[in-house]
């Protein structure tokens, strides 16, 4: 007779919790927006708006049974900038709302000249009316509806690059844009100097641009910025520089511009190095940057001048100083 009276009102307990769920109502509603907040593409009013589109135009007061927590936040994901949404009720009857939001890495023009972000998944995101992120730019990128593999692939290497570049203050400031060419390499236009700067693919780009850093403090600082127009750092342990002319007065104004971008970069690790020119020049530096894992470059850094920028040495360096890539 107990256990027939405790399962009695067992039941009994779950039929009226079961009645005044039904008949709860929603007494409010709180957004919580998670991601970069210099880049907030998604606000309150856009998830407000597709919240009201699942509830018949009203959140607070609507009864809760009538509130599909998992339709609504299939809803929320479809935005294309809207990486994870999670909703639940308190015991106030408070609808929590907590929205993830994607974080774009890169801004993409293809060889059409329409552009598209891309996150750290290596997924590709429209345009915002909002605002424009702060990101580096590549530019080159095929033209396709649909991605082939090595699209695919190269997306992951713009992504590897562009994150490189955005966690180094230095290069952040100093990258203007990246243009990938047919063979799929890229090429650092800067914001600094009237050079571009060969990268080659995307592996080890911590070396290449370690490698640049180290020409920019220890050769154009010094030898001035009117001698080369190219500069490639593909290559391991090598820096090889095509020469260009540009004014006088532009040299100056770009050697005051880059020792002022490098002041800012003081504070990066340093080690002892040597810079060797060719012919008979050697420039030699009590300190220079190091790896961001704070280790060496395997291979000494040599600098090759090459005055003769033809053709011929825009698609390789000289046989006789180039070695096995990384």
């Amino acid at each position: 007779t107990l256990w027939v009276a405790i399962g009695s009102g067992m039941i009994t307990l779950l039929a009226a919790a079961m009645r005044k769920q039904k008949n709860d109502r929603c007494s409010d509603y709180t957004i919580s927006i998670k991601g970069d907040k210099n880049n907030l593409f998604v606000d309150e009013k856009d998830i407000l708006k597709t919240l009201s589109t699942g509830t018949n135009g009203k959140i607070k007061g609507e009864a809760i049974s009538k509130i599909s927590l998992g339709k609504l936040e299939e809803k929320l994901e479809k935005s294309a900038w809207v990486k994870d949404a999670e909703l639940y009720f308190d015991n106030k009857n408070v609808l929590h709302v907590i929205v993830t939001e994607r974080e774009p890495v890169a801004r993409v023009f293809n060889t059409a000249g329409k552009s598209f972000y891309v996150d750290k998944e290596d997924n590709r995101m429209p345009l915002s009316d909002k605002l424009s992120a702060n990101v580096p730019v590549f530019t080159g990128f095929p033209d396709r509806k649909t991605l082939l593999r090595k699209d695919s692939a190269l997306l992951k290497d713009i992504r590897t690059t562009a994150q490189f570049i955005m966690n180094d203050p230095f290069w952040l400031s100093q990258v203007a844009q990246i243009d990938i060419n047919a063979e799929r390499e890229f090429e650092m236009i800067p914001v600094v100097g009237n050079h571009s700067v060969r990268l080659g693919k995307a592996e080890n780009m911590d070396k290449k641009f370690n490698r640049l850093f180290v020409f920019y403090k220890n050769v154009l600082s010094k030898a001035g910025f009117d001698k080369y127009k190219t500069i490639d750092v593909q290559y391991a342990g090598q820096v090889i520089g095509v020469k260009g002319n540009i004014s006088k007065g532009d040299s100056v104004q770009l050697r005051k511009n880059v020792e002022k971008l490098l002041q800012q970069a003081r504070d990066m690790q340093t080690t002892d190095e040597t810079i060797n020119t060719a012919g008979n020049e050697s420039i030699a530096t009590d300190q220079i940057a190091t790896n961001p894992d704070n280790t060496r470059d395997p291979n000494p850094v040599k600098f090759f001048s090459d005055p003769k920028p033809n053709n011929q040495n825009r698609s390789r360096p000289p046989k006789a100083v180039m070695p096995k890539r990384n």
